[in-house]
């Protein structure tokens, strides 16, 4: 290609230029001014257009990160392009960000983005709400080890799923990662309530809307995706029946519909549960009394369940499939001890490792996440790793602890409360698990 002949895309304009033989000083020159001029006022143009549509769609009054949102917008609509800070794999590609190894870093008023009341988060995760008087908490960043991962932008978020059901289907995981987005999209733009539970509190399927985009948000109750009953529809019932032939019926009826869905599953694989293949008892997990029946763990349900889910959603329709990996407990003592968890700090880098159960829970979830991705080809759906288990394992500071309740010591310390030491407090840690899903939603397929 010539030297003063720019490139050839679509709708560049190209310049002639003189041939060697007839080619003077003032020529070239001329030719070589034109060609910059020209390509002013295209480069122009073209940040015209994406100022106009960004400001156009961004709402009043909303804080705008320019920078931010302008490099998150050329990502999200040109698919193109490895920038380290926003393409993202929770394996090892080259010229990827591993977002699941890093740590934590103080930075001040990172967390603090919404009023959790406000947005209408679960009452027991309103830790401020209910009288937490640290609030140190909301002043770090997780920083993976080989990149930077940007704060939160609703723009960005709700341009990528403009048009599309953003589905979050599982335990109370699910329920606090989703209630997380909402608050941060609710930040930004205008948002209602469609649908809740008759009983509020228990939040088993809710379902909110964002008309400006078109964005719908559900939270679907499956703690183990599959179908099962027992605790897991009454929570005095001493055990969970789960039935391994079959998914939970509410999302898989509705996983047609689904062009995001988050899968978070694991806690509720410790309590009694005994396994059924239909009618048929194929075995048990931390169940006493039953003869003939082997206690098989809760490594093979957990896959198997996980392992059903991703076939259904990934053997239809053409989505965005995301697996969370396992978010550990922080628990030092009884679950009623008032002092339970109440460190005010994360743990610093090799103070804390990733426990064995959790860690093989993890490896599970990229395992089935690779196998169910090599099965796609690359084609129809896409299925990627929310990876959380390390980041997660270094937050014993972020839980409600004993503010799950307003003004727990209103009376005197009592010696016995119930503690939340799993459930992150909104805002808090948990809106780290969406800057990530963010950078997953944009990152080149």
């Amino acid at each position: 290609m010539a030297a003063c002949e720019p490139p050839r895309h679509h709708g560049a304009t190209r310049l002639s230029c003189p041939t060697p033989a007839t080619t003077t000083g003032s020529s070239s020159n001329l030719c070589s001014f034109l060609n910059r001029v020209v390509s002013t006022w295209l480069l122009c143009a073209v940040l015209s257009l994406v100022v106009f549509n960004l400001l156009w769609f961004y709402p009043i009054g909303a804080p705008l990160n320019v920078a931010s949102t302008l490099l998150q917008y050329f990502t999200a609509t040109s698919g193109e392009g490895k920038h380290p800070s926003i393409y993202w794999s929770g394996g090892g590609e080259e010229g990827s960000c591993d977002y699941s190894e890093g740590r934590w870093v103080a930075t001040a008023g990172h967390a603090r983005r919404y009023n959790a009341t406000e947005c209408n988060a679960k009452e027991s995760e309103r830790c401020i709400g209910n009288g937490r008087p640290d609030t140190g908490y909301l002043d770090w960043r997780w920083q993976p080890a080989s990149c930077e991962l940007p704060a939160f932008d609703a723009a960005a978020f709700i341009a990528a799923v403009r048009g599309k059901h953003v589905a979050f289907v599982g335990d109370s995981m699910a329920r606090n990662q989703v209630e997380s987005l909402v608050c941060l999209l609710g930040s930004a733009f205008p948002y209602h309530l469609v649908y809740r539970d008759p009983r509020p509190s228990e939040r088993r399927f809710w379902r909110w809307a964002f008309p400006t985009h078109n964005v719908t948000v559900s939270v679907y109750w499956a703690p183990f995706l599959a179908r099962s009953a027992g605790k897991t529809d009454d929570y005095r019932q001493p055990r969970n029946l789960v039935y391994l032939d079959a998914l939970a019926k509410r999302w898989s009826a509705d996983a047609d519909t689904m062009d995001v869905v988050v899968l978070s599953q694991g806690h509720w694989f410790w309590i009694p549960t005994i396994y059924h293949n239909g009618s048929e008892v194929i075995g048990m997990h931390n169940v006493t009394g039953l003869k003939h029946t082997d206690d098989i763990g809760l490594f093979s349900p957990y896959r198997w369940t996980l392992r059903m889910a991703l076939e259904r959603l990934v053997g239809s329709g053409n989505r965005t499939v995301v697996v969370a990996t396992f978010s550990p407990s922080h628990f030092k003592k009884a679950w009623d001890d008032p002092t339970t968890c109440t460190r005010t700090r994360p743990y610093e880098e090799g103070e804390k490792e990733v426990g064995g159960i959790e860690g093989e829970l993890r490896s599970i979830a990229m395992e089935e996440v690779a196998t169910a991705s090599a099965r796609s080809g690359g084609r129809g759906s896409r299925v990627e790793v929310l990876d959380v288990t390390k980041l997660a394992t270094m937050r014993p500071d972020g839980h409600p602890g004993v503010y799950m309740h307003h003004d727990p010591f209103a009376r005197g310390v009592p010696k016995r409360l119930q503690s939340d030491c799993l459930h992150f407090c909104l805002p808090g840690p948990v809106d780290t698990f969406n800057e990530i899903l963010l950078q997953l939603l944009i990152r080149k397929r």
